[in-house]
């Protein structure tokens, strides 16, 4: 039997982590193409800090945020004929995530192979999808290209890596500590630079003064101008992330400048607005978790009353690989 009321995580203005409070409110009914999802987890991002700090906006306040989690189907609305009651499900790129309850569209929902639990998707859908975006959509990386990741001990990082190097790429990650480095290398980056003091320079060292056709930027505006300086000519700097704040200003002409270089701001939720390209990427990423291609590091646990913790170490740097919450 659903339970009558839900445990949710909602704000009701934006700013720092203090503003997530736990909340009471009665569990809401599927209606038309939608399912009630039971959550056994839910994924922690960078995402949801831009969201509750502001930087996004939520339709509506108060708002809940969390983009991606997994649990099991409780009931079905009317229209509904692609899921029945128990089965596991996925979802990435939904806001609303933080609740024990939620109603979702079932178009938004994947069928989890017997493979992948529960909370290992929970950390890897938005992840595994944006990692799925950037290198398969975003630039078609190739065997034998030099790519350079920044974070790549993070969530996304670590499956750029491993996922980088599956398909013959060789990566170069850039992180800030040794600690970080060594869990980039185990993931499979053929070389870390430590510290980002003189960039260019030691990335011209790597590739033999050839540079690299992409580079994967989730750190926003502290690297742009040196990521843009790493590329080879007509390379693509992939801007996915605001870690430092948001970029600004740009003047286009650098572009030109630097090599007649490309630019794009992508999100993992236009690349699967289209329900085939979201199954075609959810099978890519399923099917490579369950071969051990991939492999998700849980790094963090916090409960969902724990939310505000959970950001906190999010935002100081304090984590490594995917954070969950556990309703």
């Amino acid at each position: 039997m659903v339970a009558q009321s839900d445990s949710v995580v909602r704000i009701h203005r934006t700013g720092g982590p203090e503003v997530l409070q736990v909340e009471s409110v009665p569990v809401a009914q599927p209606g038309e193409g939608q399912v009630l999802l039971r959550q056994d987890a839910i994924g922690v991002n960078f995402i949801d800090t831009y969201f509750r700090a502001g930087l996004y906006k939520f339709p509506s306040m108060p708002g809940i945020p969390g983009m991606e989690g997994a649990g099991v189907v409780e009931a079905v609305g009317p229209g509904v004929t692609t899921l029945k009651v128990g089965d596991r499900v996925a979802y990435a790129g939904v806001l609303g995530a933080y609740a024990r309850y939620r109603v979702i569209a079932a178009d938004r929902l994947v069928v989890l192979p017997d493979g992948v639990p529960t909370d290992v998707a929970a950390a890897v859908m938005l992840r595994g999808l944006s990692a799925h975006m950037l290198l398969r959509r975003v630039h078609e990386v190739r065997a034998g290209e030099s790519i350079l990741v920044y974070a790549p001990a993070g969530g996304v990082g670590q499956f750029l890596c491993q996922w980088g190097k599956h398909l013959g790429a060789r990566v170069i990650g850039v992180t800030s500590s040794e600690k970080k480095a060594e869990i980039a290398r185990a993931c499979g980056a053929a070389d870390v630079v430590v510290g980002r003091d003189n960039l260019p320079e030691r990335i011209r060292e790597l590739t033999g003064g050839r540079m690299v056709p992409v580079v994967y930027d989730s750190i926003g505006r502290d690297t742009f101008e040196a990521s843009l300086s790493c590329l080879a000519p007509r390379g693509l700097m992939v801007s996915y992330g605001n870690a430092s704040g948001p970029v600004t200003g740009v003047d286009v002409g650098t572009l030109a400048t630097h090599g007649s270089l490309y630019l794009t701001r992508p999100t993992m939720m236009t690349y699967v607005a289209a329900r085939a390209d979201l199954e075609s990427a959810a099978h890519e990423l399923f099917g490579l978790l369950v071969a051990g291609v991939l492999r998700p590091s849980i790094g963090q646990r916090f409960a969902l009353k724990d939310a505000a913790q959970a950001h906190q170490a999010l935002e100081s740097g304090q984590t490594t690989g995917s954070t969950i919450l556990i309703p």
